[in-house]
Protein backbone atom coordinates (compact mmCIF):
# COMPACT_ATOMS: atom_id res chain seq x y z
CA UNK A 1 0.00 0.00 0.00
CA UNK A 2 1.47 3.03 -1.24
CA UNK A 3 2.01 6.23 1.36
CA UNK A 4 1.20 3.96 4.40
CA UNK A 5 -2.13 4.79 6.08
CA UNK A 6 -2.55 7.80 3.63
CA UNK A 7 -4.77 5.38 1.20
CA UNK A 8 -6.13 3.00 3.63
CA UNK A 9 -9.57 3.48 2.46
CA UNK A 10 -9.29 3.79 -0.87
CA UNK A 11 -6.80 0.76 -1.16
CA UNK A 12 -9.59 -1.06 0.57
CA UNK A 13 -12.73 0.40 -1.17
CA UNK A 14 -10.52 -0.95 -4.79
CA UNK A 15 -10.55 -4.41 -2.64
CA UNK A 16 -14.39 -4.25 -2.57
CA UNK A 17 -15.19 -2.88 -5.66
CA UNK A 18 -12.75 -5.79 -6.99
CA UNK A 19 -14.40 -8.62 -4.33
CA UNK A 20 -18.10 -7.77 -5.49
CA UNK A 21 -17.47 -6.81 -9.30
CA UNK A 22 -20.26 -8.54 -10.85
CA UNK A 23 -22.92 -8.12 -7.89
CA UNK A 24 -22.36 -3.72 -7.97
CA UNK A 25 -25.44 -2.25 -8.72
CA UNK A 26 -27.19 -5.47 -9.34
CA UNK A 27 -27.91 -6.12 -5.92
CA UNK A 28 -25.15 -4.61 -3.61
CA UNK A 29 -24.17 -1.46 -2.87
CA UNK A 30 -20.84 -1.40 -0.92
CA UNK A 31 -18.97 1.46 0.78
CA UNK A 32 -15.88 0.37 2.26
CA UNK A 33 -16.91 -2.02 5.27
CA UNK A 34 -20.52 -1.04 5.01
CA UNK A 35 -22.05 -3.47 2.71
CA UNK A 36 -25.72 -3.00 1.50
CA UNK A 37 -27.88 -6.22 0.35
CA UNK A 38 -31.78 -5.11 -1.76
CA UNK A 39 -33.86 -7.71 -3.17
CA UNK A 40 -37.48 -7.93 -4.47
CA UNK A 41 -38.72 -10.33 -2.08
CA UNK A 42 -37.64 -12.27 1.12
CA UNK A 43 -36.94 -15.54 -1.29
CA UNK A 44 -34.50 -13.61 -3.71
CA UNK A 45 -33.06 -11.88 -0.65
CA UNK A 46 -31.80 -15.29 0.56
CA UNK A 47 -30.49 -16.29 -2.54
CA UNK A 48 -28.55 -12.88 -2.88
CA UNK A 49 -27.27 -12.82 1.13
CA UNK A 50 -25.96 -16.41 0.41
CA UNK A 51 -24.01 -15.64 -2.75
CA UNK A 52 -22.52 -12.58 -0.57
CA UNK A 53 -21.38 -14.66 1.95
CA UNK A 54 -19.82 -17.11 0.08
CA UNK A 55 -17.73 -14.49 -1.65
CA UNK A 56 -16.47 -13.25 1.74
CA UNK A 57 -15.20 -16.54 2.56
CA UNK A 58 -13.46 -17.07 -0.30
CA UNK A 59 -11.82 -13.71 -0.22
CA UNK A 60 -11.01 -14.76 3.50
CA UNK A 61 -13.05 -11.28 4.81
CA UNK A 62 -14.73 -11.78 7.99
CA UNK A 63 -18.38 -10.08 8.98
CA UNK A 64 -19.01 -8.82 12.92
CA UNK A 65 -21.59 -10.31 13.92
CA UNK A 66 -23.10 -7.98 16.06
CA UNK A 67 -22.96 -4.88 14.12
CA UNK A 68 -24.68 -6.76 10.91
CA UNK A 69 -28.83 -6.58 9.98
CA UNK A 70 -30.20 -9.35 8.21
CA UNK A 71 -33.79 -9.17 6.54
CA UNK A 72 -34.90 -5.47 7.56
CA UNK A 73 -37.47 -3.38 5.31
CA UNK A 74 -35.85 0.07 7.42
CA UNK A 75 -31.76 0.55 7.92
CA UNK A 76 -29.72 3.60 8.15
CA UNK A 77 -27.11 3.49 5.46
CA UNK A 78 -24.54 6.19 5.49
CA UNK A 79 -26.39 8.63 7.32
CA UNK A 80 -29.42 7.84 5.29
CA UNK A 81 -32.75 6.12 6.74
CA UNK A 82 -33.76 3.77 3.94
CA UNK A 83 -36.69 1.98 3.27
CA UNK A 84 -37.99 1.20 -0.39
CA UNK A 85 -40.18 3.62 -0.83
CA UNK A 86 -37.84 7.13 0.62
CA UNK A 87 -34.80 8.23 1.59
CA UNK A 88 -34.18 11.13 4.32
CA UNK A 89 -31.81 12.32 6.61
CA UNK A 90 -30.40 10.73 9.44
CA UNK A 91 -32.18 12.45 12.65
CA UNK A 92 -29.00 12.49 14.57
CA UNK A 93 -27.43 14.19 12.21
CA UNK A 94 -30.04 16.68 11.45
CA UNK A 95 -29.85 17.36 15.34
CA UNK A 96 -26.26 18.04 15.57
CA UNK A 97 -26.69 20.68 12.15
CA UNK A 98 -29.46 22.47 13.99
CA UNK A 99 -27.38 22.95 17.52
CA UNK A 100 -24.37 23.79 15.36
CA UNK A 101 -22.75 26.92 17.10
CA UNK A 102 -22.22 30.59 14.61
CA UNK A 103 -18.65 29.47 12.88
CA UNK A 104 -16.23 32.38 13.98
CA UNK A 105 -13.49 31.47 11.84
CA UNK A 106 -12.96 29.56 8.11
CA UNK A 107 -12.10 26.14 9.17
CA UNK A 108 -15.28 26.29 11.71
CA UNK A 109 -17.27 27.28 8.53
CA UNK A 110 -15.76 24.22 6.57
CA UNK A 111 -16.53 22.07 9.00
CA UNK A 112 -20.32 23.21 8.94
CA UNK A 113 -20.00 23.32 5.05
CA UNK A 114 -19.00 19.40 5.48
CA UNK A 115 -21.75 18.49 6.88
CA UNK A 116 -24.58 20.16 5.41
CA UNK A 117 -23.67 19.96 2.05
CA UNK A 118 -23.78 16.42 2.53
CA UNK A 119 -27.38 16.32 2.61
CA UNK A 120 -27.79 18.97 0.02
CA UNK A 121 -29.79 16.64 -1.95
CA UNK A 122 -32.38 17.34 0.15
CA UNK A 123 -32.45 21.31 0.03
CA UNK A 124 -34.13 23.47 -3.09
CA UNK A 125 -31.23 25.74 -4.25
CA UNK A 126 -28.90 24.90 -1.54
CA UNK A 127 -26.19 26.49 -3.43
CA UNK A 128 -28.01 29.76 -3.74
CA UNK A 129 -29.25 29.51 -0.18
CA UNK A 130 -25.62 28.97 0.99
CA UNK A 131 -23.64 31.92 -1.27
CA UNK A 132 -23.06 34.26 1.71
CA UNK A 133 -21.29 31.61 3.68
CA UNK A 134 -19.32 30.09 0.43
CA UNK A 135 -18.18 33.18 -0.46
CA UNK A 136 -16.37 33.79 3.07
CA UNK A 137 -14.37 30.42 2.13
CA UNK A 138 -13.26 32.04 -1.09
CA UNK A 139 -9.31 33.00 -1.02
CA UNK A 140 -8.52 36.82 -0.59
CA UNK A 141 -11.81 37.02 1.21
CA UNK A 142 -11.75 38.26 4.71
CA UNK A 143 -13.89 36.87 7.39
CA UNK A 144 -16.32 39.11 7.94
CA UNK A 145 -19.58 37.68 9.39
CA UNK A 146 -23.09 39.82 8.88
CA UNK A 147 -26.64 39.89 8.56
CA UNK A 148 -26.69 37.22 5.23
CA UNK A 149 -24.24 35.42 6.47
CA UNK A 150 -26.49 34.54 9.35
CA UNK A 151 -30.04 34.27 7.79
CA UNK A 152 -28.09 31.75 5.24
CA UNK A 153 -26.68 30.13 8.07
CA UNK A 154 -30.19 29.79 9.92
CA UNK A 155 -32.38 28.88 6.75
CA UNK A 156 -29.84 25.54 5.59
CA UNK A 157 -30.29 24.71 8.95
CA UNK A 158 -34.68 25.29 8.88
CA UNK A 159 -34.42 23.57 5.53
CA UNK A 160 -33.03 20.73 7.13
CA UNK A 161 -35.34 20.99 10.32
CA UNK A 162 -38.32 20.72 8.51
CA UNK A 163 -38.29 17.01 7.53
CA UNK A 164 -37.42 16.82 4.18
CA UNK A 165 -38.46 13.06 2.82
CA UNK A 166 -37.33 11.87 -0.76
CA UNK A 167 -38.73 9.52 -3.13
CA UNK A 168 -37.14 6.33 -4.35
CA UNK A 169 -36.92 6.14 -7.96
CA UNK A 170 -39.39 3.98 -9.67
CA UNK A 171 -38.14 2.71 -13.21
CA UNK A 172 -41.84 2.12 -14.38
CA UNK A 173 -42.83 6.17 -13.84
CA UNK A 174 -42.19 8.63 -16.13
CA UNK A 175 -39.26 11.26 -14.75
CA UNK A 176 -39.86 15.58 -14.67
CA UNK A 177 -36.67 17.66 -14.51
CA UNK A 178 -37.66 21.43 -13.42
CA UNK A 179 -35.26 23.66 -13.81
CA UNK A 180 -34.20 27.31 -13.23
CA UNK A 181 -31.07 29.65 -13.31
CA UNK A 182 -30.24 33.15 -11.86
CA UNK A 183 -27.04 35.19 -12.04
CA UNK A 184 -25.67 33.39 -8.70
CA UNK A 185 -26.54 29.67 -9.48
CA UNK A 186 -28.67 26.85 -11.20
CA UNK A 187 -31.15 24.87 -9.30
CA UNK A 188 -33.46 21.34 -10.53
CA UNK A 189 -34.89 19.19 -9.05
CA UNK A 190 -35.90 15.29 -10.36
CA UNK A 191 -39.24 14.31 -9.95
CA UNK A 192 -42.18 11.47 -10.66
CA UNK A 193 -45.82 11.34 -10.28
CA UNK A 194 -47.06 8.65 -8.20
CA UNK A 195 -50.51 8.89 -8.08
CA UNK A 196 -50.64 11.48 -6.00
CA UNK A 197 -48.76 14.47 -7.60
CA UNK A 198 -44.76 15.19 -8.41
CA UNK A 199 -42.85 14.09 -5.75
CA UNK A 200 -39.22 15.06 -5.78
CA UNK A 201 -36.31 12.41 -5.91
CA UNK A 202 -33.22 14.56 -5.74
CA UNK A 203 -32.42 18.42 -5.51
CA UNK A 204 -30.05 19.73 -7.41
CA UNK A 205 -28.27 23.02 -7.20
CA UNK A 206 -24.78 24.08 -8.47
CA UNK A 207 -23.33 27.34 -7.99
CA UNK A 208 -22.97 29.60 -11.07
CA UNK A 209 -19.32 29.75 -12.54
CA UNK A 210 -17.65 33.59 -12.32
CA UNK A 211 -17.27 33.47 -16.44
CA UNK A 212 -21.01 32.48 -16.95
CA UNK A 213 -22.44 35.25 -14.60
CA UNK A 214 -22.03 37.65 -17.29
CA UNK A 215 -23.31 36.11 -20.03
CA UNK A 216 -26.89 36.26 -21.12
CA UNK A 217 -29.82 34.75 -19.43
CA UNK A 218 -30.53 32.64 -22.66
CA UNK A 219 -26.73 31.55 -21.74
CA UNK A 220 -27.34 30.39 -17.94
CA UNK A 221 -30.94 29.15 -19.10
CA UNK A 222 -28.93 26.42 -21.19
CA UNK A 223 -26.12 26.04 -18.73
CA UNK A 224 -28.58 24.90 -16.55
CA UNK A 225 -30.59 22.72 -18.79
CA UNK A 226 -26.93 20.57 -19.39
CA UNK A 227 -25.86 20.63 -15.62
CA UNK A 228 -29.35 19.23 -14.36
CA UNK A 229 -29.45 16.28 -17.16
CA UNK A 230 -25.47 15.85 -16.22
CA UNK A 231 -26.35 15.35 -12.74
CA UNK A 232 -29.41 13.13 -13.65
CA UNK A 233 -28.40 10.82 -16.60
CA UNK A 234 -28.18 7.77 -14.81
CA UNK A 235 -31.81 8.26 -14.18
CA UNK A 236 -32.52 9.61 -17.93
CA UNK A 237 -30.30 8.02 -20.38
CA UNK A 238 -31.89 5.87 -22.66
CA UNK A 239 -35.89 7.13 -21.59
CA UNK A 240 -38.37 10.16 -22.81
CA UNK A 241 -38.96 12.76 -20.14
CA UNK A 242 -40.40 15.91 -19.49
CA UNK A 243 -38.76 19.65 -18.73
CA UNK A 244 -39.98 22.51 -17.27
CA UNK A 245 -38.04 26.00 -17.38
CA UNK A 246 -39.64 29.26 -17.36
CA UNK A 247 -37.30 30.17 -20.39
CA UNK A 248 -39.85 29.60 -23.46
CA UNK A 249 -36.52 30.14 -26.18
CA UNK A 250 -35.25 26.60 -25.25
CA UNK A 251 -37.74 25.15 -26.96
CA UNK A 252 -35.88 26.15 -30.10
CA UNK A 253 -32.52 24.80 -28.98
CA UNK A 254 -31.50 23.06 -31.63
CA UNK A 255 -32.60 25.61 -34.33
CA UNK A 256 -30.59 28.13 -33.53
CA UNK A 257 -28.20 29.30 -35.93
CA UNK A 258 -24.75 30.96 -35.71
CA UNK A 259 -23.94 29.43 -32.05
CA UNK A 260 -20.86 30.01 -30.17
CA UNK A 261 -18.19 26.74 -29.40
CA UNK A 262 -19.94 26.84 -26.33
CA UNK A 263 -23.30 26.62 -26.64
CA UNK A 264 -22.53 24.14 -29.91
CA UNK A 265 -20.57 21.62 -26.67
CA UNK A 266 -23.40 22.26 -24.84
CA UNK A 267 -26.22 20.93 -27.76
CA UNK A 268 -24.05 17.93 -28.11
CA UNK A 269 -24.40 16.93 -24.84
CA UNK A 270 -27.67 17.77 -24.54
CA UNK A 271 -29.45 15.94 -27.57
CA UNK A 272 -28.37 12.69 -26.73
CA UNK A 273 -31.65 13.16 -24.42
CA UNK A 274 -34.87 12.24 -25.31
CA UNK A 275 -37.04 15.02 -23.84
CA UNK A 276 -39.75 17.66 -24.37
CA UNK A 277 -39.47 20.45 -22.93
CA UNK A 278 -42.78 22.45 -21.33
CA UNK A 279 -42.81 26.05 -20.14
CA UNK A 280 -43.79 26.46 -17.05
CA UNK A 281 -44.55 30.07 -15.53
CA UNK A 282 -42.97 31.18 -11.93
CA UNK A 283 -40.47 27.90 -11.50
CA UNK A 284 -39.94 27.49 -8.01
CA UNK A 285 -36.28 29.15 -8.68
CA UNK A 286 -36.63 32.65 -8.90
CA UNK A 287 -34.42 34.66 -10.44
CA UNK A 288 -33.10 37.40 -8.30
CA UNK A 289 -32.64 40.91 -8.97
CA UNK A 290 -28.25 41.15 -9.81
CA UNK A 291 -27.64 44.65 -10.98
CA UNK A 292 -26.97 47.31 -8.35
CA UNK A 293 -27.86 51.17 -9.64
CA UNK A 294 -25.67 53.34 -11.88
CA UNK A 295 -24.39 55.54 -9.05
CA UNK A 296 -22.22 52.81 -7.62
CA UNK A 297 -21.02 51.51 -11.16
CA UNK A 298 -18.06 52.79 -11.06
CA UNK A 299 -17.27 51.31 -7.63
CA UNK A 300 -18.08 48.33 -9.12
CA UNK A 301 -15.89 48.34 -11.50
CA UNK A 302 -13.32 49.33 -9.53
CA UNK A 303 -14.17 45.92 -7.43
CA UNK A 304 -13.55 44.14 -10.59
CA UNK A 305 -10.82 45.94 -12.59
CA UNK A 306 -7.89 47.41 -11.76
CA UNK A 307 -8.69 50.65 -12.69
CA UNK A 308 -5.60 53.54 -13.50
CA UNK A 309 -6.39 56.77 -11.42
CA UNK A 310 -8.46 59.37 -13.06
CA UNK A 311 -10.27 57.19 -15.50
CA UNK A 312 -13.33 58.32 -14.35
CA UNK A 313 -12.43 62.27 -15.43
CA UNK A 314 -11.07 60.67 -18.39
CA UNK A 315 -14.65 59.13 -19.66
CA UNK A 316 -16.64 62.27 -18.82
CA UNK A 317 -13.96 64.28 -20.32
CA UNK A 318 -13.83 62.48 -23.58
CA UNK A 319 -17.32 61.47 -24.22
CA UNK A 320 -18.09 65.05 -24.49
CA UNK A 321 -15.84 65.28 -27.00
CA UNK A 322 -16.88 62.41 -29.24
CA UNK A 323 -18.69 63.13 -31.99
CA UNK A 324 -20.85 60.17 -31.96
CA UNK A 325 -21.57 60.10 -27.83
CA UNK A 326 -22.05 63.59 -27.09
CA UNK A 327 -25.31 64.40 -29.82
CA UNK A 328 -27.11 61.88 -27.52
CA UNK A 329 -25.98 63.01 -24.13
CA UNK A 330 -27.08 66.42 -25.25
CA UNK A 331 -30.64 64.67 -26.16
CA UNK A 332 -30.78 63.15 -23.36
CA UNK A 333 -29.83 66.36 -20.85
CA UNK A 334 -33.05 68.41 -23.08
CA UNK A 335 -35.38 65.60 -22.92
CA UNK A 336 -34.84 62.14 -21.65
CA UNK A 337 -37.57 60.40 -23.16
CA UNK A 338 -35.66 61.09 -26.48
CA UNK A 339 -33.44 58.58 -26.07
CA UNK A 340 -34.97 55.52 -24.48
CA UNK A 341 -32.10 53.36 -25.14
CA UNK A 342 -29.63 55.41 -23.21
CA UNK A 343 -29.51 57.22 -19.84
CA UNK A 344 -26.89 59.33 -18.05
CA UNK A 345 -24.99 59.03 -14.74
CA UNK A 346 -22.63 61.32 -13.23
CA UNK A 347 -21.87 62.72 -17.01
CA UNK A 348 -20.96 59.17 -18.40
CA UNK A 349 -23.53 57.51 -20.64
CA UNK A 350 -25.16 54.24 -20.55
CA UNK A 351 -26.58 51.68 -23.17
CA UNK A 352 -29.40 49.63 -21.86
CA UNK A 353 -29.15 46.12 -23.09
CA UNK A 354 -32.43 44.27 -21.86
CA UNK A 355 -32.30 44.25 -18.02
CA UNK A 356 -28.28 44.63 -18.37
CA UNK A 357 -26.83 48.55 -18.98
CA UNK A 358 -23.25 48.86 -20.55
CA UNK A 359 -20.85 51.88 -20.68
CA UNK A 360 -20.03 53.90 -23.83
CA UNK A 361 -16.61 53.78 -24.02
CA UNK A 362 -15.54 57.00 -25.62
CA UNK A 363 -13.24 56.57 -29.17
CA UNK A 364 -10.04 57.75 -27.49
CA UNK A 365 -7.52 54.90 -28.17
CA UNK A 366 -5.46 55.28 -24.76
CA UNK A 367 -8.82 54.40 -23.13
CA UNK A 368 -10.06 51.76 -25.21
CA UNK A 369 -6.45 50.05 -25.24
CA UNK A 370 -6.68 50.19 -21.86
CA UNK A 371 -10.03 48.42 -21.34
CA UNK A 372 -8.72 45.75 -23.93
CA UNK A 373 -5.53 45.06 -21.44
CA UNK A 374 -7.70 44.90 -18.43
CA UNK A 375 -10.14 42.29 -20.08
CA UNK A 376 -7.28 40.01 -22.16
CA UNK A 377 -3.38 40.89 -20.05
CA UNK A 378 -4.61 41.67 -16.77
CA UNK A 379 -6.84 38.94 -16.79
CA UNK A 380 -4.81 35.84 -17.64
CA UNK A 381 -4.46 36.03 -21.51
CA UNK A 382 -7.42 33.96 -22.10
CA UNK A 383 -8.41 33.85 -25.98
CA UNK A 384 -11.14 35.99 -27.46
CA UNK A 385 -13.73 34.06 -26.84
CA UNK A 386 -13.55 34.59 -22.79
CA UNK A 387 -12.08 38.01 -23.56
CA UNK A 388 -15.18 38.87 -25.42
CA UNK A 389 -17.93 36.72 -24.17
CA UNK A 390 -16.97 37.68 -20.54
CA UNK A 391 -14.81 40.40 -19.54
CA UNK A 392 -16.59 43.04 -22.08
CA UNK A 393 -19.66 42.76 -21.61
CA UNK A 394 -19.87 45.62 -19.17
CA UNK A 395 -18.96 47.66 -22.21
CA UNK A 396 -20.26 49.11 -25.86
CA UNK A 397 -18.28 50.82 -28.10
CA UNK A 398 -18.15 50.58 -31.99
CA UNK A 399 -16.40 47.93 -33.40
CA UNK A 400 -15.46 46.36 -30.12
CA UNK A 401 -15.68 42.98 -31.36
CA UNK A 402 -13.35 43.17 -34.05
CA UNK A 403 -10.58 45.44 -31.96
CA UNK A 404 -10.69 42.53 -29.38
CA UNK A 405 -10.43 40.06 -31.92
CA UNK A 406 -7.20 42.19 -33.12
CA UNK A 407 -5.84 42.83 -29.83
CA UNK A 408 -5.87 38.94 -28.71
CA UNK A 409 -4.57 37.98 -31.85
CA UNK A 410 -1.31 40.58 -32.10
CA UNK A 411 -0.33 40.40 -28.11
CA UNK A 412 3.19 39.66 -27.93
CA UNK A 413 2.97 37.39 -25.04
CA UNK A 414 0.36 35.04 -26.26
CA UNK A 415 2.47 35.18 -29.23
CA UNK A 416 5.81 33.84 -26.94
CA UNK A 417 4.05 31.50 -24.92
CA UNK A 418 1.29 30.08 -26.75
CA UNK A 419 3.14 27.74 -28.92
CA UNK A 420 2.23 25.10 -31.56
CA UNK A 421 2.44 21.41 -30.46
CA UNK A 422 1.38 20.07 -34.08
CA UNK A 423 4.12 17.50 -35.18
CA UNK A 424 4.99 18.36 -39.18
CA UNK A 425 3.42 16.53 -41.46
CA UNK A 426 5.12 13.70 -43.39
CA UNK A 427 4.84 12.62 -46.94
CA UNK A 428 0.95 11.37 -46.17
CA UNK A 429 -1.10 14.19 -45.33
CA UNK A 430 -4.10 13.27 -43.54
CA UNK A 431 -7.65 14.77 -43.97
CA UNK A 432 -7.22 18.38 -42.36
CA UNK A 433 -8.67 18.73 -38.56
CA UNK A 434 -12.61 20.62 -39.32
CA UNK A 435 -12.76 24.41 -37.65
CA UNK A 436 -15.21 22.91 -35.65
CA UNK A 437 -18.29 20.87 -34.67
CA UNK A 438 -20.31 19.39 -37.25
CA UNK A 439 -18.12 20.54 -40.11
CA UNK A 440 -17.35 17.72 -41.52
CA UNK A 441 -18.45 14.44 -41.00
CA UNK A 442 -17.67 10.77 -41.55
CA UNK A 443 -20.18 8.52 -42.45
CA UNK A 444 -20.39 4.53 -43.00
CA UNK A 445 -22.75 1.64 -42.74
CA UNK A 446 -22.31 -1.26 -41.02
CA UNK A 447 -24.39 -4.46 -40.00
CA UNK A 448 -25.65 -5.70 -36.79
CA UNK A 449 -25.81 -9.33 -37.46
CA UNK A 450 -29.00 -9.23 -36.30
CA UNK A 451 -32.07 -7.82 -36.29
CA UNK A 452 -33.93 -5.51 -33.76
CA UNK A 453 -37.77 -6.24 -32.74
CA UNK A 454 -38.27 -3.00 -35.38
CA UNK A 455 -36.96 -5.37 -38.51
CA UNK A 456 -33.57 -3.16 -38.71
CA UNK A 457 -30.40 -4.90 -38.52
CA UNK A 458 -28.08 -2.06 -40.31
CA UNK A 459 -26.70 1.01 -38.43
CA UNK A 460 -25.46 4.41 -40.25
CA UNK A 461 -22.78 5.21 -38.32
CA UNK A 462 -22.51 9.43 -38.01
CA UNK A 463 -19.12 10.37 -36.58
CA UNK A 464 -17.98 14.82 -36.31
CA UNK A 465 -14.65 14.31 -37.05
CA UNK A 466 -13.78 17.54 -34.77
CA UNK A 467 -15.61 16.37 -31.44
CA UNK A 468 -15.92 12.30 -31.87
CA UNK A 469 -19.82 12.84 -31.35
CA UNK A 470 -21.35 9.73 -32.62
CA UNK A 471 -24.66 9.55 -34.09
CA UNK A 472 -26.33 6.16 -34.83
CA UNK A 473 -29.38 5.57 -36.86
CA UNK A 474 -30.97 2.38 -36.95
CA UNK A 475 -31.83 0.88 -40.42
CA UNK A 476 -33.14 -2.34 -42.31
CA UNK A 477 -31.34 -4.60 -44.07
CA UNK A 478 -30.39 -3.07 -47.56
CA UNK A 479 -32.44 -0.05 -47.08
CA UNK A 480 -32.40 1.95 -49.91
CA UNK A 481 -30.87 5.13 -51.15
CA UNK A 482 -34.58 7.52 -50.65
CA UNK A 483 -34.38 5.64 -46.99
CA UNK A 484 -31.38 6.67 -45.87
CA UNK A 485 -31.77 10.25 -47.37
CA UNK A 486 -35.21 10.14 -45.06
CA UNK A 487 -33.60 9.42 -42.12
CA UNK A 488 -30.29 11.03 -42.55
CA UNK A 489 -32.17 14.36 -42.89
CA UNK A 490 -34.52 13.52 -40.18
CA UNK A 491 -32.39 12.12 -37.28
CA UNK A 492 -29.38 14.80 -38.54
CA UNK A 493 -29.76 17.30 -40.32
CA UNK A 494 -33.07 18.32 -39.08
CA UNK A 495 -31.43 18.34 -35.41
CA UNK A 496 -27.60 19.53 -35.93
CA UNK A 497 -28.03 21.10 -39.15
CA UNK A 498 -25.96 20.28 -42.67
CA UNK A 499 -22.38 19.64 -42.35
CA UNK A 500 -19.63 21.32 -44.80
CA UNK A 501 -18.11 17.93 -45.72
CA UNK A 502 -19.18 14.25 -45.89
CA UNK A 503 -16.35 11.87 -45.83
CA UNK A 504 -17.53 8.53 -46.90
CA UNK A 505 -16.14 5.32 -49.00
CA UNK A 506 -17.88 4.70 -52.16
CA UNK A 507 -20.64 2.60 -51.40
CA UNK A 508 -23.80 2.22 -54.06
CA UNK A 509 -26.11 4.48 -51.93
CA UNK A 510 -23.49 7.42 -51.26
CA UNK A 511 -22.49 7.11 -55.45
CA UNK A 512 -26.26 7.68 -56.58
CA UNK A 513 -27.54 10.31 -58.40
CA UNK A 514 -30.06 11.09 -55.27
CA UNK A 515 -27.61 11.04 -53.01
CA UNK A 516 -25.68 13.76 -54.79
CA UNK A 517 -28.48 15.83 -55.58
CA UNK A 518 -29.69 15.81 -51.86
CA UNK A 519 -26.22 16.41 -50.36
CA UNK A 520 -24.55 19.02 -52.71
CA UNK A 521 -27.67 20.54 -54.82
CA UNK A 522 -30.18 21.54 -51.84
CA UNK A 523 -27.31 21.41 -48.88
CA UNK A 524 -24.42 22.34 -50.38
CA UNK A 525 -22.60 19.67 -48.95
CA UNK A 526 -19.38 18.83 -50.58
CA UNK A 527 -18.89 14.94 -51.03
CA UNK A 528 -15.11 13.58 -50.28
CA UNK A 529 -14.72 10.26 -50.95
CA UNK A 530 -12.23 7.50 -50.59
CA UNK A 531 -10.68 5.48 -53.33
CA UNK A 532 -11.55 2.37 -53.81
CA UNK A 533 -10.49 -0.90 -51.44
CA UNK A 534 -9.14 1.56 -48.76
CA UNK A 535 -11.28 1.99 -46.13
CA UNK A 536 -8.18 3.41 -44.11
CA UNK A 537 -8.98 6.44 -45.62
CA UNK A 538 -12.18 6.78 -43.81
CA UNK A 539 -10.75 5.36 -40.72
CA UNK A 540 -12.21 6.94 -37.81
CA UNK A 541 -15.82 5.40 -39.39
CA UNK A 542 -14.64 2.11 -39.68
CA UNK A 543 -13.09 2.41 -36.11
CA UNK A 544 -15.93 3.05 -34.52
CA UNK A 545 -17.89 0.37 -36.66
CA UNK A 546 -15.93 -2.04 -34.12
CA UNK A 547 -16.80 -0.83 -31.39
CA UNK A 548 -20.74 -0.85 -32.62
CA UNK A 549 -20.59 -4.23 -33.98
CA UNK A 550 -19.85 -5.34 -30.17
CA UNK A 551 -22.96 -3.29 -28.99
CA UNK A 552 -26.01 -5.47 -27.11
Amino acid sequence: MPFALTNAPTTFQSLMDKVFHSQINRFVVVYLDDILIFSKSMKEYMRHLEEVLQILKVAQLHLNLEKSEFGRENVIYLGHPLSAASLEPEAIKVEVICKWPQPTNVHELHSFFGLVSYYRKFVPNFSIIAQPLSRLTSKNVSYTWDGKCTTAFQALKEALASQPVLRIADPKLAFVVTKDANLYGTGAVLQQDDGDGLRPLEFYSKRMPSHKVAASTYMRERYALREALDHCKHYLLGRHFEVFSDHETLKWIQAQNNRSTTLTRWLHEIVVYDFELRHKKGCYNRVADALSRHPEYMTCLVGSYDLRKNLKEELIEHTAKDPELNPILEQIRADPSSQPDFHECKGLLFRRYGKHDRLCVPNHEPILTHFLDLAHGRSGHFGFEKTYGNRLQKFVWPGMKGMARKFVTECEVCQCIKLSWQKPYGLLHPLPIPDGPGESLSIDFTDMGKKSRNGNSQVMVIVDRFSNFLNLIPLPPHAPTDLVIKEFKKKYILQCGPPKTLVSDRDTRFISADWKDFTSQIYGIKLKMTSGRHPEANGLAEEINQTVIQLP
